[in-house]
């Protein structure tokens, strides 16, 4: 079982792209986007860019931390549709 107080990993994406972020099951801790998104970010539960989605933040979603705390089963992958600066965290 993971505890929120458990630490975490980090991933940093300042470019349009496709980023697998862990491939297998864990926790999607958050989002942070730290300037306004350029475009359109996907958040999936997978290894891949395609199957469950977790959630769309939309393009030009202000500077703000988005907390999930959800479980994954398969993996997590996030695509960046533009040129947006985020940070993800996990474990």
């Amino acid at each position: 079982m993971y505890t929120q107080l458990e630490p975490c990993l980090y991933n940093h994406i300042s470019t349009a792209t496709t980023t697998v972020v862990k491939t297998r099951e864990g926790v999607l801790r958050s989002i942070i986007v730290n300037t306004t998104a350029a475009g359109a970010i996907t958040i999936y539960d997978n290894t891949s860019a395609a199957g469950q989605v977790i959630a769309v933040l939309k393009a030009s979603v202000a500077e703000q931390q988005f907390d999930f705390n959800c479980v994954l089963k398969t993996g997590l992958t996030i695509v960046t549709a533009a040129a947006s600066d985020i940070t993800v965290t996990y474990f």
